[in-house]
């Protein structure tokens, strides 16, 4: 499927609104590929450009991008799971190295960095813009055609991990989005009961 936007608004500009009955149809049978089955292609450069375009789109309170992203190419992301592997085996984990198989598979992946930025905006609201990028960069990658898998591991958390990857101190790992081709298409998985997690609200 080749990707192409339309332009984007001018600030200030009507961004007129619409139903997309397809976007409910997509949301309906949305499923995440495991990223052990993700194999190339990839979203190409250019591609991957509008993806991140989009996932910018999100809902951002006090329009402070409190979020940034590293692109993990194929030979950088081999250096970096190799590094993540030494770090691992240097402390005799290998329970922690076996896990870098879903680092290691996917051909292309995005670490969405969440930065939150002090004053009058509370830091929850900036995470949850982050987590928000996350999402939006997971489901355009399905929408375009490609296998996409949200991945947040020990290496997300771990202070030296997150030096390798150039994080500073006050940064965190919001996900970690592997994307490719699957080999082949993801089960369906156990859903929530949703009408057990509702509860009207009244006076």
């Amino acid at each position: 499927m080749t990707l192409s936007l339309p332009a984007a608004p001018l600030f200030g500009q009507p961004v007129p609104q619409h139903p997309a009955p397809e976007v409910l149809s997509f949301l309906a049978t949305r499923r995440s590929a495991s990223a052990v089955t993700l194999a190339e292609p990839a979203p190409t450069a250019s591609e991957l450009a509008s993806l991140l375009q989009l996932a910018a789109r999100v809902p951002d309170h006090g329009k402070l991008a409190p979020w940034r992203f590293i692109i993990l190419e194929p030979a950088a992301k081999a250096v970096f799971a190799d590094r993540l592997e030494a770090l691992a085996n240097s402390r005799g984990d290998a329970r922690a190295a076996a896990k870098l198989a879903k680092l290691k598979i996917p051909p292309l992946g995005v670490a969405v960095v969440s930065r939150p930025k002090p004053g009058e905006i509370p830091e929850w609201e900036q995470l949850l813009s982050a987590g928000a990028v996350c999402t939006t960069l997971l489901y355009a990658a399905m929408a375009l055609g490609y296998g996409a898998n949200w991945i947040t591991d020990w290496y997300a958390y771990d202070d030296e991990a997150k030096a390798i990857l150039g994080l500073e101190p006050e940064e965190k790992v919001a996900g970690f989005i592997f994307l490719g081709t699957p080999k082949e298409p993801p089960q369906e998985r156990e859903r929530p009961d949703v009408a057990g997690l509702v509860t009207a609200w009244r006076p």
